[in-house]
């Protein structure tokens, strides 16, 4: 009986990971508000009624897809901000990791850069309790840094808040030369690098 429970389940799993797929590619070319599950069903080769299985909405598949987006991301976000090593390896390993991660995942960033200010509201709160998530743990790395010495903890979460959200700006960056020539992929590493490189002069000259 356990076995067949087991194959149910990952057969469950199987189709609900189907479907989360089939949503994200038809989502390149629109945004969640203008899916329907029709069409998710219809890629998947499933009934419509299959979908509520797994999904209570659309838009509930789209807070899935959005940990799926996100969720994984929080070790990586922690090793950028790091204060393991001095500022320029940092700054130079962010910006590789975010590279990297747009060329392995573009869908995804794609999906996120188009709804975190979408219509769909569940979506855009999921994204933005992830990117809060996201500053707090990049603001519980700073703290250990010493240069965060004297600093508030309000404005150690505007800096987390800072290089969270230009991670992003980075990330999109990297999404629109996705098909460009290295020349210009690394002409937008060079401006992240400059950018980040920014904020960090100013992080050290703060308390001044």
């Amino acid at each position: 009986m356990s076995h067949t429970l087991g194959i149910r389940q990952a057969q469950k799993q199987k189709t609900r990971q189907a479907l989360l797929d089939a949503a994200l590619a038809l989502l390149e070319e629109q945004s969640l508000s203008s899916l329907g599950l029709r069409e998710v069903t219809r890629a998947v080769g499933v009934a419509p009624t299959a979908f509520y299985r797994h999904f209570r909405s659309t838009a509930d598949l789209g807070v899935a897809l959005v940990e799926e987006a996100l969720g994984s991301l929080h070790p990586m976000i922690r090793t950028t901000v790091s204060a393991a090593d001095d500022s320029e390896r940092r700054i130079a390993r962010a910006v590789e990791l975010i590279d990297r991660h747009v060329r392995d995942f573009p869908a995804h960033v794609r999906f996120v850069a188009r709804e975190r200010h979408g219509g769909v509201q569940p979506v855009r709160e999921a994204i933005q309790e992830q990117l809060v998530r996201f500053a707090r743990e990049v603001k519980g790395e700073l703290a250990d840094d010493p240069h965060a010495a004297g600093w508030s903890d309000d404005d150690l979460l505007m800096l987390a808040h800072l290089y969270v959200d230009q991670m992003l700006v980075t990330a999109s960056l990297f999404l629109e030369a996705l098909d460009a020539s290295q020349e210009e992929r690394d002409r937008v590493a060079q401006v992240a690098v400059r950018q980040l490189r920014l904020i960090s002069v100013g992080r050290r000259h703060w308390l001044d």
